[in-house]
């Protein structure tokens, strides 16, 4: 019997997570991706802690009318302007499974205009 969507999707997942990992030095950008709302977050893996998150149900996010791939490169930029604050400008990208493609890909692009490097 074939895999469910969500069945696939984790496994690709645990493929990708078995090569991506985040250090203090270069965290994780972590990709989430509902129906309608985007969130991303800075992972150290080491010390098991989270170093900044942004999604697009922020408030400065949430009030734009924009398309959900704009909203994505806003949740981006934000992301990418909260990490250079930590003193993160590399990181390593895990797109949690999804295609690097539409909201993802838009999300990636918002981050490296902003100036995070991957």
């Amino acid at each position: 019997m074939a895999l469910s969507k969500t069945e696939r999707r984790q496994r690709i997942k645990n493929r990708i997570r078995k090569v991506v990992n985040g250090t203090t030095e270069k965290p994780r950008l972590a990709v989430f991706r509902s129906n309608n709302e985007i969130y991303a977050q800075l992972v150290d893996d080491v010390n098991g802690v989270t170093i900044t998150a942004a999604s697009s149900r922020d408030k400065d996010i949430s009030s734009v009318k924009a398309t959900k791939s704009e909203k994505a490169a806003l949740v981006g930029k934000s992301i990418a302007e909260k990490a250079l604050k930590a003193g993160v400008d590399s990181i390593s990208f895990d797109r949690g499974g999804y295609l690097y493609h539409g909201r993802v890909k838009s999300l990636a692009e918002g981050a490296r205009e902003a100036g995070l490097k991957f």
